[in-house]
């Protein structure tokens, strides 16, 4: 095990430069540069350009600035945000709650709901049901999420005013029942498409189990079907959904990405985009790395639980 974990440490190390070389050298060789935003100041000169070029040291070549970023990097320094100043993991670690709560409830009710859809779609194969879950599926791996995003608002914020457009609470009732409040679209629309691919794989992987030897032995020792789904298909069958919970970690990302924008919510995902359109540079930098390392140890993580619970599987 130890053996195995060093080894997809050094390859996450490896992969983690190569995230950090090709988004540095794309942000900073894109059209405009991080000065765009200072060029645009009624009144700026190229003088005061230069200057600010050289106060940031933008005016040293590609290799030198990455090398300092790096290194800077390395011993915890992330830079500061160009927009205001402020420390980059202080900027992350304030939107960092809002992502982790939208992300943490949509992906847990998207594997009780997934879940059940494809047990019971397995179980009743060919049925109404099932044929019912499959187009949906398919609808929801088509739509958008943000065109998603705008119905939802549009039917159940202005039709029906049952839920806020936007925003992360209501300032000055910043309660519990306020923050579940303002999380119900957001978190709608980012399990639709989470929900629809769970419940194919968990489908599969019902069928699949359904027809190896063990389950046909338990049948004919003359367990109750019940017990038969519960305790030895859906047990197996489980198996396969954590590395697939691992795989689905982008997708999720990116759905907030998406979801935060539309409704507005203050996570990772908007404060990517905005840093973006602002060429805030550090920051989408910052907000790109830590992606990045998310996405690398929810996969180890994944592999290291397959392991623990099914003692088949040695990791060497």
């Amino acid at each position: 095990m130890m053996r195995y974990l060093g080894s997809r440490l050094l390859q996450s190390i490896l992969l983690l430069w190569i995230v950090s070389l090709i988004g540095f050298f794309v942000l900073y060789l894109a059209p405009g540069g991080p000065l765009a935003q200072f060029a645009l100041t009624p009144g700026m000169t190229q003088e005061q350009l230069a200057r600010i070029a050289h106060q940031m040291g933008l005016d040293r070549p590609l290799p030198v600035q990455y090398w300092e970023w790096l290194s800077r990097l390395l011993i915890g320094d992330w830079g500061q945000s160009y927009r205001d100043s402020q420390p980059v993991l202080a900027i992350i670690g304030s939107h960092l709650f809002a992502t982790l709560l939208l992300m943490g409830a949509s992906t847990l009710l998207a594997m009780i709901i997934g879940t059940w859809i494809g047990v019971l779609g397995a179980i009743r194969r060919y049925s109404i049901f099932d044929y019912l879950a499959t187009i949906g599926a398919m609808i929801g791996l088509s739509i958008p999420t943000f065109w998603f995003g705008l119905i939802a608002i549009y039917l159940f914020s202005v039709k029906l005013p049952w839920f806020p457009a936007g925003n992360m609470y209501t300032v000055g009732d910043a309660s519990f029942l306020d923050y579940a409040h303002h999380l119900v679209l957001p978190c709608l629309v980012l399990t639709l498409v989470t929900v629809a691919i769970w419940s194919r794989y968990m489908r599969s992987a019902m069928l699949d189990v359904q027809g190896q030897d063990f389950i046909r032995t338990a049948r004919a020792k003359g367990l109750p079907e019940h017990v038969v789904l519960r305790k030895h298909a859906m047990r197996n069958a489980i198996l396969p959904m954590i590395t697939v919970a691992g795989l689905q970690i982008p997708t999720i990302l990116s759905g907030a990405l998406v979801a935060e924008t539309v409704f507005t919510w203050p996570g990772m995902g908007r404060l990517f985009l905005d840093s973006l359109n602002y060429r805030d540079y550090p920051v989408v930098m910052g907000v790109l790395m830590f992606s990045a390392v998310f996405v690398l140890l929810g996969n180890l993580l994944a592999d290291v639980l397959y392991a623990v619970a099914d003692p088949r599987i040695r990791l060497t």
